[in-house]
Parts: structure tokens; sequence; C-alpha cells
């Protein structure tokens, strides 16, 4: 089938008039996307010069190879994914009724979970709305829309949000590898309100921590270690705890909160870590509480070579393997984490190693780790293995969206 076979029909309009049609190769794999995967590649789709000319962010009904209708998709030729599915339905109408439905849906899981109105209210593909990100912290929601269709939507996304939350602010981050991935801008901005002059206190596990809406990393917080700080919290009561990579001082203000004798914070990040510091004088326990800006691995590579021990080390780096080509260096990165960690933990300790790269699964994880114990000449229990808090779903055809790995280890 050559590149323009059946170009000009995938570009009839739907009987309304008004939506493009684009169409599936006939080797691609329908099937899997009538079971509910989301996603349809480039290499996977009939394309010709209409087809390319495509704004992105354009809704089209998609079609396999027999014409037979799959549903609503967003289009972005420039994207490695070209389609993403938005409804099921290739009818449907998606205006500010509709979002806010999808909304809502999320909305109540949330609000039966959480107590308090601090978590991500929408998780992308596994909330309904494909490459949309949202956190809320209070009144305030911040949006990371890495689909170009959001962006284009935007304004229709905000009041939606709005109607069903009743925040008051909502705010754009465009920072992160993603929206680059899709061509979009970088530009963050306020679609809504007005943004806060200051970090917003947010408690969570006991703990409170600041989240810079504005400057900080992503949207500002990482809710999705919640039950690994949790965990972690409760191995903390008496220890002298390091937390590496701490960004805002994720695990080590959760230990603080746990009881933890003493936190050492380690991160590159200056300004990270004076956030770090602004939670535990909110919280009280400046006293216990240190910080170290610096390389990690230079950090810990000093701390062993003075010797120093502790009753509990959390390593919870960047992603190291944020995609299939990076995934031989990001677990060659993970297993040197692993060995500097387990010099570091005393005789009887326990260790949390991380991993948010979505190219490397569980168990290549565990691996990488357990050949960085051994090296480190330590032997190890593994006692636990968490995930993402469930303001975190995943979507059981997309893989992707159950990236993160935390693994509890208790050391001879």
């Amino acid at each position: 089938m050559s590149d323009t076979d059946g170009g000009a029909s995938a570009h009839d309009l739907d009987g309304a008039g008004k939506r493009p049609v684009v169409r599936l190769k006939p080797k691609a794999n329908a099937r899997a996307i009538r079971h509910g995967s989301p996603w349809v590649f480039e290499n996977e789709l009939v394309t010709d010069r209409r087809t390319r000319a495509l704004e992105p962010g354009t809704l089209a009904i998609l079609e396999d190879a027999g014409r037979e209708a799959l549903g609503l998709v967003a289009v972005n030729m420039n994207s490695r994914i070209s389609c993403r599915m938005i409804d099921r339905d290739p009818a449907a109408e998606v205006d500010q009724a509709w979002f806010a439905h999808r909304v809502a849906f999320a909305l109540a899981m949330r609000e039966k979970i959480y107590d308090a109105p601090f978590y991500r209210l929408i998780h992308a593909e596994a909330d309904g709305l494909p490459g949309v990100i949202v956190d809320r912290f209070g009144d305030t929601l911040v949006v990371q829309p890495n689909a170009a269709w959001a962006d284009v939507l935007s304004d229709t996304l905000t009041q939606a949000l709005m109607q069903v939350t009743s925040c008051t602010t909502v705010l754009k981050n465009a920072a992160g590898r993603t929206r680059g991935l899709e061509g979009l801008d970088n530009e963050n901005g306020v679609l809504a309100g007005t943004a806060p002059g200051a970090p917003v206190h947010v408690p969570m596990n006991g703990a409170i921590y600041m989240a810079d809406l504005i400057g900080g990393q992503k949207t500002g917080l990482f809710y999705d270690q919640r039950p690994n700080h949790a965990f972690a919290a409760g191995l903390a009561s008496g220890a002298r705890v390091l937390d590496v990579f701490s960004h805002v001082g994720g695990f080590g203000l959760a230990a603080l909160a746990g009881d933890a004798s003493s936190v050492l914070a380690v991160d590159g990040s200056t300004p990270a870590l004076d956030l770090a510091r602004g939670g535990a004088q909110a919280m009280g326990v400046s006293d216990r509480f240190e910080t170290r800006a610096g390389d990690a691995f230079d950090v810990m590579t000093e701390l062993g070579e003075a010797g120093t021990k502790y009753d509990l080390v959390i390593c919870d780096p960047p992603a190291f393997a944020p995609s299939k080509q990076a995934m031989d260096a990001g677990l060659r990165a993970y297993e040197r984490v692993a060995r500097l960690a387990a010099s570091l933990v005393d005789a009887g300790g326990y260790m949390v190693l991380c991993s948010c790269s979505h190219a490397v699964d569980l168990q290549a994880f565990r691996q990488a780790s357990a050949r960085g114990i051994g090296r480190a000449g330590r032997k190890a229990q593994m006692i636990h293995t968490g995930f993402a808090g469930p303001d975190h779903p995943q979507l059981p055809q997309l893989a992707e969206t159950g990236y993160l790995k935390a693994v509890f280890y208790r050391l001879d």
C-alpha cells in the first residue's frame, strides 16, 4: 500500500460535515484500539499531504482500514503519537459540558480518598483527558497541557475546571520534555485568576511542604510519592535519615513527621532546598533538618569516604531513562545509586530506591538495584514495593501510566 492510498477518502468529512477522517493502515493494530489502547503512532496512520497539513490538535474521526469508525481522536502530525483517543463516540461534542463530565468523575474519587484539596486531579489518559495533567493546591489548579489538543481547547478546559471544582485560579505550566516532543511552546502563564505571590503550604502525611507554583519544578510538588513517603515515615522513628535527590524535602520532611532524630536533605537545586527548609520551619523541626546542595553522586561518594552511616537512606532521582534509547545508561545510573546508597546504610538499617522512568519496568529496576547492592558488598531483604498513589490511576492498556516504583530494603 502506498503512502497515499486512501488519502482522499481519509479526509472525507463526517456525516455532520464538520470533522476530517483519518485512517489506520491495514497492518495497524485496530484490535488494540478497540480494546482500549489510546494511542496511534505515526507509522500506523495513512498519511498524505492533506493529513500532514492538519493543524496540531485537530479533532478527527479515526477509522480502521475497512472504514469502520473507532472513535474521535486528537491529531498531531508533529508528534510520534499521531493520534490520541478522545472519545469512543465519533460524534462526541467536545465542549465545556464534555470536559466538566470528565473532571467531575475524576474529582469524585479524589474527594472520597483525600480529606484536603491537595492532590493530582487529572492524570492524563487514565482520567480520560489524554496528555492533560492537573494538580490541585487548595483553590489553585496547575495545568500541564502536554498534548496539542489541550492547548487548542485550553479556554474550554479552564472554564470546566473552575465550574466543577470552584477553584478561582488556574495556572499553565509548560515546562517538561513532553511538550517539546509534541512541538509545543514552553511558556508558563495564568489561565484564570491571580498567581500566588508566595509558595503554597501543602499538608501531607503530617508534614508541610512549600510548593512554588510559578517557578518550581513541574507543577510545584510531586504528589505521586505520597504513599511511599508515608511508608518511609513508619521506618523513621528515632532514625538518622539521608534524603538524596530530595527536591523540596519529600521523604525527609515525612521522616521528620515520623519522628526521625535527624535528616540531611541533598539536592542539586538550591531553590528547592530553600523550600525544603521553609517546610521544616513551618513544621517546627528546623533543629533536626539540614540541607546540602551539590551533585548527588558526589555527595554520596564523599559521605561514604568519610565513613558516615544512616539508619534510613532514600534516593528518589529524576528519570534516568526517559526513553527506550536511554534505558541502558539509565539502568547503569540506577545501579550506581544503589551501590553508593547501600554503602551509607548502617547495619540493620533501611534503604529506599525509586525510579520514575517510563522505559524501565519494575523487574529491570529491581535487578539494577540488586547489582548495586551486591557491588557495595551488602546483603538486603526486599520488604516492600510502592507505587504512585490513587490520584495517579493507571490505564490498564497503557503501561506508561504506571511509571513510579519505590523499593524498600532492609540491609544486614
